[in-house]
């Protein structure tokens, strides 16, 4: 049995965005995307859905690496959402991470192709049902070693060739 991906305290980890893997939308997120807005832009909220309604916790740890945007957080205990995510986020009934954003820099590849994205200012982090990248996940251990990231990395390309 996999570890549970939540700790007691509602703390959680994952990849809200994967570099260079197209999402549903034919978005490519590219290295370094996020790094001037994670400097700028200050608090990034934690959601449900996307919804503004719905703040479910605070992000604890975000930060660009060589794989995609790792980001790290926490429920906060009380808020009914956020304590009905808990239970689903350790069974396993839910695991999808979205980014909310507003494009600032982007080219296409030709005409139809898909949009590469240069530089976006991050407004939000949502815990969802059905992310726009299949990559995008809550993961036991993210973040923890170079050993875990590999899995990580592999299981997400893996995910991208099974949905085609």
């Amino acid at each position: 049995m996999l570890p549970i991906p939540i700790d007691a305290e509602g703390r959680f980890a994952g990849y809200a965005s994967i570099f260079g893997v197209p999402d549903d939308g034919g978005d490519i997120v590219m290295p370094g995307a996020f790094s001037r807005s994670l400097v700028e832009r200050g608090r990034v909220r934690m959601l449900f859905q996307h919804d503004p309604k719905e703040p479910i916790g605070l992000w604890e740890e975000l930060r660009e690496d060589g794989f995609g945007l790792f980001a790290r957080g926490r429920l906060l205990a009380g808020v009914p959402r956020a304590d009905a995510l808990r239970r689903l986020i350790e069974t396993r009934a839910l695991d999808g991470l979205s980014i909310g954003f507003r494009t600032v820099r982007a080219t296409r590849d030709g005409r139809g192709g898909p949009r590469r994205l240069w530089q976006v200012e991050l407004w939000e982090i949502s815990i969802v049902t059905f992310p726009m990248m299949a990559g995008a996940r809550i993961a036991a251990g993210a973040g923890q070693g170079a050993h875990q990231k590999a899995q990580r990395a592999l299981s997400a390309a893996l995910s991208v060739f099974a949905n085609q």
